[in-house]
């Protein structure tokens, strides 16, 4: 199986990340079961490198669903977004000075499963 490294050097050669390679991305980051910091911080600069390119709609849906699960799935506060969690998110989603539409495809889903967001979250979607 194919490095995080490797897989991200590949995909960036053309700049746009098509379905097979979101399915290629999707048997990486889930081959143990979870998403784990290292995947978490490798999907953003993904993000961040294809932000508004035309990449296949199924990116959004796994970038969406791998994150969530980041913050939501962990053992320390499973189900709602801690203090830690949401100063990550803050600094990820505001790495690149701009917050795009995956970004806030993923505000708001997380806004969906639990009802209200943490205030600094909530501000980057106004």
């Amino acid at each position: 199986m194919k490095t995080l490294d490797q897989l991200k050097k590949e995909i960036l050669e053309d700049g746009v990340i098509d379905a097979a390679e979101v399915k290629e991305i999707e048997t990486v980051i889930y081959a143990d079961g979870t998403i784990d910091q290292e995947e978490a911080d490798f999907l953003f600069e993904l993000n961040d490198a294809v932000s508004g390119k035309d990449n296949d709609a199924s990116w959004e849906a796994l970038f969406v669903k791998a994150i969530s699960s980041f913050v939501l799935d962990d053992e320390e506060s499973n189900g709602e977004i801690d203090a830690e969690e949401t100063k990550y998110l803050v600094e990820q989603i505001q790495g690149d000075g701009t917050i795009d539409t995956t970004e806030k495809a993923l505000l708001n889903s997380l806004k969906n499963a639990l009802g209200t967001l943490p205030e600094a979250l909530e501000n980057l979607l106004k």
